[in-house]
């Protein structure tokens, strides 16, 4: 399916530009404004939106709490005790492997820490995924994803830290159509406090 494959590569390509963009921002609040317009053109035209044809988001554009400040800050990467690799079953990308890394805690307002994963499909990246207590109530209860850098989703970092905003906090394929199955947030990902910041229900 070559015509697939290229709309596939195209919307990869538009995703790592968009994340360009915010990078060089430095109006943080302005960047987030740009990528919500960009995420919702792409869901809207292009034809690798996961939106079905019929979603009332193609018209109204996807949903999200206000962008917060406090909620972008500078992650250390802390090292952690090695475990087994996570193997999930992801449908048509077969099964996806998934190795710890490392963790990062959040900011003490909102306490906790999330497990950092490196994904061996797609090339590898670094992969959060995020499980709040708004999950199931004002966000989509398998969780969202703060970055997954193998699909162009990255805010940016050194050596031995993350950039990391709450407020891109995402959701997941599998959320809009179930023709997608996604690696969801394990328990290392999963914080009790709620987290209204990024896209919502």
């Amino acid at each position: 399916m070559p015509s697939s494959s290229l709309t596939l590569v195209d919307w990869r390509r538009r995703v790592n530009e968009m994340y360009a963009d915010v990078r060089a921002e430095p109006d943080h609040a302005a960047g987030h404004a740009r990528w919500r317009a960009a995420r919702d053109e792409m869901f809207r035209t292009h034809p690798q939106t996961p939106l079905l044809d019929d979603d009332p988001l193609r018209e109204t554009g996807l949903p999200y709490w206000p962008y917060d400040p406090a909620l972008r800050f500078e992650a250390e990467l802390l090292a952690v005790e090695p475990t087994e690799d996570r193997l999930v079953e992801a449908g048509g990308d077969g099964t996806i492997t998934m190795k710890l890394i490392g963790r990062v805690d959040l900011p003490e307002h909102v306490g906790g820490s999330l497990d950092v994963w490196w994904l061996h499909q797609y090339g590898g990246g670094i992969f959060i995924p995020l499980r709040d207590g708004t999950s199931g109530d004002g966000s989509y209860g398998g969780g969202r994803y703060l970055l997954d850098t193998a699909k162009g989703s990255w805010l940016g970092g050194d050596a031995d830290s993350l950039t990391l905003d709450l407020n891109y906090a995402y959701h997941p394929s599998c959320r809009y159509n179930p023709r997608w199955q996604c690696p969801l947030a394990p328990a290392g990902n999963t914080i009790t406090s709620r987290v209204e910041a990024g896209e919502r229900l």
